[in-house]
């Protein structure tokens, strides 16, 4: 086996993936990215949108699950008491909250003028990770354009690695970034997928496993990072955006999010001290008219139905995940600083996943 065909990451489960094998596998979802790469500002945003139309207007339910809170998003306080989204999720860096909620209000009102006179307001949804080790965050980079280019990038071809919110961040010590994946399974008859989309931004080297093969353990010894990086915590955070075309309420949505955390646990996270550990899940099996009096509902699937969506979505955030590491390029930023992908730290893995298989 060789690195050249080593370029797909290995497929974790045993559940088929979609056709795609990212988050727009659930249908009518795409998402898109605007990417700065200029020197010491390595950083983005990543939008995706749950449906082609005004997610004000149509808005699709959803739940957030906060497996450590070490994070400065906008917007889950309404996620939680009101279980919908009202605009496209936004991914960026911490510093880039800001800007980006105000463009996401921005767009909205632009759409309906309405919003914040006779209409409520709106709920900006961000989500961010601290990508300043390799990004300049105090240059505070990010603005409205970047969001507003993300949003117009949005389609079903969804890239992977070091691209968008993605651009500046690491993970078990090797370049991180965006991932995605997908599965599909049959429930009651029915087929359903589940897709995911990572921000990964988290760990040490040594704690990464992949597929259950502790990796990370073997090539910190191998690049004598296991000393440099002893006693160090683990450190960053990950946002993991579940989607799904399953008839799910908010509240089976929230049990469906807190799943995502047994697949960033496979990895090798412990969801430390200072990691921001966030899973949002959403389905596109309907929608809640923002102007009406009352709400129509399609069957909902039984909560003893539920397992195979649960696995799906382990997996998917797993793989995702793994799909960030192997999608990812090596990226110089700040003050010279440089994070390796694991392609070019790794120069042995194929022989280190032959003599694991």
């Amino acid at each position: 086996m060789s690195l050249t065909e080593l370029q797909n990451a290995p497929h974790i489960g045993i559940l088929p993936r979609g056709s795609l094998g990212t988050i727009a596998d659930v249908q009518g979802v795409t998402a898109g990215h605007c990417t700065l790469d200029e020197g010491a500002v390595q950083t983005g945003v990543t939008v995706i949108h749950p449906h082609h139309g005004d997610p004000f207007l149509h808005k699709v339910p959803a739940a957030a699950s906060v497996i450590n809170g070490f994070g400065k998003s906008v917007g889950l306080v309404q996620v939680e008491e009101l279980g919908v989204l009202e605009t496209p999720i936004a991914l960026t860096n911490t510093f880039g909250v800001a800007a980006v909620a105000q463009a996401q209000i921005r767009a909205a009102i632009h759409a309906n003028p309405r919003i914040g006179r006779e209409w409520s307001t709106l709920n900006p949804l961000v989500f961010e990770c601290n990508d300043g080790y390799l990004n300049d965050i105090q240059a505070l980079a990010v603005g409205e354009q970047h969001y507003n280019e993300a949003c117009a990038a949005a389609s079903t071809h969804v890239a992977s690695g070091s691209v968008g919110a993605g651009r500046g961040m690491s993970c078990f010590d090797l370049k991180g970034g965006i991932g995605n994946a997908s599965r599909v399974v049959d429930v009651a008859g029915q087929s359903y997928t589940v897709g995911a989309l990572v921000l990964a931004n988290f760990g040490r080297l040594s704690m990464l496993t992949i597929d259950g093969v502790p990796l990370g353990r073997v090539l910190a010894e191998r690049t004598s990072k296991a000393a440099a990086a002893a006693g160090k915590p683990e450190q960053g955070s990950i946002i993991m955006i579940v989607a799904t075309d399953a008839p799910l309420d908010a509240r089976q949505l929230k049990r469906l999010s807190l799943r995502a955390a047994a697949g960033l646990a496979r990895t090798g996270s412990v969801y430390g001290h200072g990691s921001g550990d966030i899973a949002l899940a959403f389905s596109t099996a309907y929608t809640v008219p923002h102007d009406s009096d009352f709400v129509a509902l399609p069957p909902l699937l039984a909560d003893a139905r539920l397992d195979p969506l649960f696995r799906a979505c382990s997996d998917s955030v797993e793989q995702a995940i793994v799909d960030a590491l192997w999608s990812a390029s090596s990226v110089t930023g700040r003050d010279g600083h440089r994070r390796l992908s694991l392609h070019d730290t790794a120069a042995d893995l194929a022989q280190l996943l032959k003599q694991s298989s």
